[in-house]
């Protein structure tokens, strides 16, 4: 029977045991809407309260800091929206900066403030590794500058941005800074003093949470315009009924990371280089994209001359091997990956992005049938 195996745990992860345990109660006997006064709605307040006490503590924050909303993509728009048009609103000014290699939760949430609320918008050259300098930022902030919105780990290359240095700068400028950390946090150290950011954006599929909720750390004293009007839940800022069961499930999920973190990566950067050193052997005309070093630690990815990446993830999807192109949000569009082009690289080589993330459950095994697989299929197609 042919293997099965999943590395693509940059687009998703399982949901782990112990967070589903987390989750139950809530969708069973203890089922009430927090923003009712009985006790089966203050059973479910209770439950909420909890999980801002543990997000709080594993991002080194305050719990009235931690705002939860829908997932990733919807933290990262009530960061820029929220904060772009409180600032506009405020007459502090209409300049973004962000750059071509964001998640498009970020980039295109920028670019359609920069159509239709008249906000100018820069865009940072990145290098031949999707990062930015603090010289660069520096010289782009200008006197109307409100917002910053640099991601801390690239989803499709998986590069470090230096966040801190970076958020470092805007700050000595008066301006608010925001990383989208979705990526990062089942891996990297989230404490939001260290780093200095004054928004991050969590969502819970990425680190053995479910899918379906995430959430926004807001720096105390910073102003943000409700994007989603309605009741006055997440202080006045996210409208709606709180989702209780996932909440509960991804305040557990992270109670998991920060337990597990040492060990997993430990496990991750093995796997890693095994995949990183069979593929680049074995594959002729391949490269590694992202940072050599300064990237995520399950976090491998590939280009290979000649190749169409969506064809490969096809013949991978029926060797067993489960994979990406790049961001899980844009696999399927047969145009070079935006983020690969910023970086400098050649269309010919553009098409052939491959990720592959291995996880908890990612044996040796697992990459030595993924490696051997990779090169059958990226031969078969270039036959």
């Amino acid at each position: 029977m042919r293997p099965q195996v999943y590395l693509d745990h940059a687009a998703t992860t399982p949901v782990a045991p112990e967070v589903l345990a987390a989750m139950l109660p809530y969708f069973s006997e203890q089922f009430g809407n927090p923003n009712s006064v009985h006790r089966w709605g203050q059973q479910a307040e209770h439950a909420i309260y909890a999980a801002r006490q543990q997000l709080a503590v594993g991002l080194n924050c305050s719990a009235n800091e931690i705002l939860f909303t829908g997932g990733g993509s919807e933290s990262d728009n009530l960061a820029l929206r929220g904060a772009a048009l409180a600032a506009q609103a405020s007459g502090r000014g209409s300049h973004l900066i962000t750059t071509a290699v964001e998640h498009h939760a970020v980039l295109h949430t920028a670019q359609q403030l920069a159509d239709h609320f008249d906000f100018d918008l820069t865009l940072l050259d990145v290098d031949a590794h999707g990062c930015v300098s603090a010289q660069q930022l520096a010289d782009a902030i200008r006197p109307d500058t409100v917002l910053v919105s640099l991601m801390l780990a690239n989803n499709e290359v998986g590069s470090l941005q230096p966040v801190a240095e970076l958020a470092a700068v805007a700050r000595a400028r008066g301006v608010l800074f925001h990383t989208d950390a979705v990526q990062a946090a089942s891996q990297l150290e989230l404490d939001v003093q260290a780093l200095g950011v004054d928004l991050l954006s969590l969502g819970a599929h990425k680190f053995y949470g479910p899918k379906g909720v995430g959430a926004l750390y807001v720096r105390k004293g910073t102003q943000l315009q409700a994007v989603q009007t309605g009741g006055s839940q997440e202080n006045g800022l996210r409208a709606g009924t709180q989702n209780v069961p996932l909440i509960a499930g991804m305040a557990a999920a992270l109670q998991l990371v920060l337990q597990r973190r040492a060990p997993d990566n430990e496990n991750f950067l093995q796997l890693r280089a095994a995949l990183i050193a069979g593929v680049l052997q074995r594959v002729p005309e391949s490269r590694l994209t992202g940072h050599p070093q300064l990237r995520l630690p399950n976090h491998a990815s590939f280009v290979f001359r000649g190749v169409d990446g969506n064809a490969l993830l096809r013949r991978l999807d029926l060797e067993g091997v489960a994979a990406s192109s790049g961001s899980a949000c844009k696999t399927g569009d047969p145009r070079p990956s935006g983020v690969l082009l910023a970086m400098g690289m050649q269309p010919e080589w553009a098409r052939g992005s491959l990720r592959l993330s291995v996880g908890r459950a990612t044996t040796a095994a697992d990459v030595d049938y993924a490696v051997q697989t990779v090169e059958r299929c990226v031969a078969a197609l270039r036959t």
